[in-house]
């Protein structure tokens, strides 16, 4: 059950984020796929807002990894540095954890994901519209995509 919809507005976007945020719980996992600058970083924040974290949210590139403590603990991975690394941070405690993640170009550890997740890909469609794309895989996730769809 593939969900794609077509935005307009940074209003739009965080709207989605915050509902999505609303259905979530440790240890769900959430990959964002899209080019530099089509928004992952800008739906992750409004997610985690929704997710009552009260500090700035920002992209962890050089970082790899940030915590954000809200009403769940909130991991932002952005593993674009780790492009033909073996490195391993840690995945198992990462992603079957306390924590909600959210991993920024996650098609790079791909082998690391768990097999249940929700995939969602940002495509710019112009200079202020975006196709989000929702890609369920698992039963979890595929009725909270229901619920975000409502």
């Amino acid at each position: 059950m593939v969900k794609k919809f077509e935005i307009f507005s940074l209003a739009e976007t965080q709207a989605i984020a915050t509902k999505l945020a609303t259905l979530l719980t440790p240890p769900d996992v959430i990959t964002l796929e899209g080019n530099l600058g089509a928004g992952k970083t800008t739906f992750t924040q409004a997610l985690a807002k929704g997710l009552g974290v009260k500090r700035i949210v920002s992209s962890p590139t050089y970082t790899i990894v940030k915590q954000y403590n809200g009403n769940y603990p909130l991991n932002h991975l952005d593993v674009y540095r780790l492009a033909d690394s073996e490195e391993d941070l840690g995945w198992d405690e990462l992603f079957y954890g306390d924590a909600i993640s959210v991993i920024e170009w996650a098609h790079l550890i791909k082998d690391e994901l768990p097999e249940e997740r929700l995939e969602i890909r940002i495509e710019q469609s112009s200079e202020t519209g975006r196709i989000i794309t929702f890609i369920p895989i698992g039963k979890r996730y595929e009725t909270i995509c229901e619920e975000v769809f409502l």
